[in-house]
């Protein structure tokens, strides 16, 4: 008997199906070995060894796993091809004690593809795992020491990580950019004109020397133009015709796929890699954690025979991409489907129609566009109206994309126009975007921070710390503790969160995954330096500069001057006499205005649960209990005069649990 060892039961229930009754197949359920959470589990002066230790949710795993191993002919051990993957392998081997065991990899779990991998076993990557090792052994270092720095001077519960602190910092830098800027005024002048039908032209130049976008500042320039354009003759200059050709994107990434969920499905990025996971699992797509843009020659193959089955042969145009990132070794290939003809509608999956569109697209002809460009004159001004329509439709047959069809009215060079109307439009430049979660994946992605299947995890862990909160325009934006940690951070760590430091960090990862560098000396050139500037801040800094402001404003239980701290979910009020006096008190910003409905005489505030989940209450508790999830309102009941409250679906109710009323 072959026992067969992957991470998940649905991935061993999926490849059972493809082997015969020689083998048995298990799951470890992800990683069996962990560093432990009480203590910082390394070694700091014997070369950063890692002290693993077998957590008690996977002691029953590791103990079957065992057991089935030592009955067993020969392991097998098929864990996913990554650096995640090729640990938990290295942890298996380990800890069951296998002298002689097979590694096989393989990118789809498809019976071909597992068979060929049985056929072809190797050894465990060390390089792989060294790679992991480091990673793990970095981020354990930064959170366990720098965490309880930001506990003693600033709040108890908040947490520092090596790549989570950059990605705030990009938050916060885009919040302030937006804070900082100021709006320019720009107009624009569109005539609109007749010939046979009415079409209309922008102004876009005088003097045959192009209006650039802020080139009209002010209505009293705008209208100046529009005085001089009276009772001019609009006739067409040159008319440019063109075939423009829309080329079909790649298959996609890791972080293509997030990034493409998040705007078409708005899918969150963690939902995003949930679903892939299962896909994955189930057999339907290729491995889902990758930087490369490769596709197999089979797969190619695949797409073809399908494209030119389903649409013909005029659609069909084999591509092969090229992968940007220098160091995209995580996978062999891009995210595909494992079976083209397993179409989107055999597979009611909205994630897998989108994987299947663009892979199959992607191997289609381009769509061409036919694209007008007439110039107009007018004295001595010019303007420009621009057409386009779809010549051949190409890959937007599978995958669709936006496009503006602008059919012009048939002109020729000379044609004197018929002026209708000159419209002069008001703009404004607009602030840089706050970032939703596919602009910050892309920024990561950029900025070389992270890996493709960290950024998920990331986007999670900066809301749960709440660093971070969505508005609701799903947009990030920075929390009270967020600004004050990445100040602090960038002031005193300023190699934590420079983006080029850990971009060059995530560089020195890959050399280790190459081969090519050692990594307990990679630990050893950032910890040495690291730990010196910690115990020089933890000296110097005090809690009170950071994390306290001084009111006049009195304690009404012992009369002290309270004092303005910063907690986990931001400033509130407090008794210097901590913990003789333990009087706390909300805020005014947070206060909403709204008396109680309860007891009429507190006020509704926004409060925020142990785990930070906000909510609203009243500032009497415990002596009145009204508490409400969706946010109140100044309106009031028809029906029992409580406040209404407006859900996160945009409804409107009563905040009493006795009344029924709905708007």
């Amino acid at each position: 008997m072959n026992l067969v060892i992957v991470e998940s039961p649905t991935k061993a229930n999926t490849i059972a199906k493809f082997l015969g009754k020689d083998y048995e197949v298990s799951a470890s359920y992800g990683h069996i070995r962990d560093l432990p959470k009480s203590k910082l589990g390394i070694d700091l002066e014997n070369n950063f060894q890692p002290q693993y230790v077998v957590p008690t949710k996977s002691k029953k795993i590791v103990n079957e796993l065992k057991k089935a191993s030592q009955k067993a002919d020969q392991v097998i051990l098929a864990t996913d091809e990554d650096r995640e993957g090729e640990a938990i392998a290295f942890h298996l081997k380990k800890l069951l004690k296998l002298k002689d065991c097979q590694r096989i990899v393989f990118h789809e779990i498809t019976s071909q593809a597992i068979k060929q991998a049985l056929k072809n076993p190797r050894k465990i990557n060390m390089d792989l795992v060294d790679a992991q090792t480091a990673r793990r052994v970095l981020d354990r270092i930064v959170g366990y020491k720098l965490s309880p720095f930001l506990w003693k001077k600033v709040a108890r519960g908040l947490s520092a990580g090596r790549v989570q602190s950059v990605a705030v910092r990009l938050i916060v830098e885009r919040e302030r950019e937006i804070e900082k800027f100021k709006p320019e005024e720009y107009w624009s002048i569109e005539a609109i004109l007749k010939k046979e039908k009415k079409f209309s032209a922008l102004l876009m130049a005088k003097d045959n020397k192009k209006i650039p976008k802020l080139g009209i500042k002010n209505k009293k320039e705008a209208e100046t133009i529009t005085q001089e354009l009276k009772g001019a003759e609009f006739q067409v200059e040159k008319i440019e015709r063109k075939e423009k050709k829309r080329n079909p994107l790649p298959p996609f990434t890791t972080s293509t796929l997030q990034q493409t969920a998040g705007y078409l499905l708005h899918l969150s990025s963690q939902r995003t890699m949930r679903l892939a996971q299962q896909l994955y699992e189930k057999g339907l797509i290729s491995y889902h954690r990758t930087d490369s843009l490769n596709l197999s020659k089979e797969a190619i193959s695949m797409a073809s025979s399908f494209i030119s089955k389903e649409f013909g042969k005029n659609y069909l145009k084999t591509r092969n991409f090229k992968t940007k990132s220098k160091v995209a070794q995580e996978a062999h290939e891009a995210i595909r489907p494992t079976n083209a003809n397993l179409t989107p509608d055999k597979v009611k999956n909205k994630l897998y129609k989108l994987i299947w569109q663009r892979f199959i697209a992607s191997q289609m002809q381009a769509a061409i566009f036919d694209s007008l460009k007439i110039e107009i004159k007018a004295k001595n001004y010019t303007f420009q109206a621009n057409g386009q329509s779809l010549k051949f439709d190409g890959f937007t047959r599978v995958y669709p994309v936006q496009y503006t069809e602008n059919v012009l009215p048939e002109l020729k060079e000379k044609d004197i126009l018929e002026l209708i109307k000159l419209n002069q439009e008001q703009h404004f430049t607009q602030p840089p975007a706050r970032y939703n979660e596919p602009a910050l994946i892309k920024a990561l992605e950029n900025e070389g921070i992270g890996r493709p299947s960290t950024y998920a995890p990331i986007i999670y862990t900066i809301q749960k710390r709440n660093y971070v909160e969505k508005n609701e325009q799903k947009r990030f934006q920075p929390t009270e503790i967020g600004l004050v940690v990445n100040d602090l951070l960038v002031k005193h760590f300023p190699k934590i969160v420079d983006l080029k430091f850990t971009a060059k960090m995530e560089k020195d990862l890959d050399k280790i995954a190459q081969g090519q560098k050692e990594w307990p000396k990679l630990i050893e050139s950032f910890y040495r330096p690291f730990e010196k500037n910690l115990k020089q801040k933890e000296k110097k800094l005090s809690k009170k500069e950071i994390a306290e402001e001084k009111t006049n404003k009195k304690c009404p239980n012992c009369g002290a001057n309270l004092v303005i701290k910063l907690g986990k979910f931001g400033k509130f009020y407090a008794c210097p006499n901590f913990p003789k006096c333990r009087y706390t008190e909300t805020l005014e910003d947070n206060k909403l205005n709204l008396k109680c409905p309860k007891c009429q005489k507190g006020q509704v505030v926004e409060k925020r649960t142990k785990r930070g989940k906000l909510f609203y209450g009243c500032d009497q508790y415990p002596a009145c209990d009204f508490a409400v999830w969706d946010k109140p309102l100044k309106d009031k009941c028809p029906k029992c005069g409580w406040l209404l409250v407006k859900t996160k679906r945009g409804h409107i109710k009563c905040s009493n649990p006795e009344c029924d009323y709905q708007a």
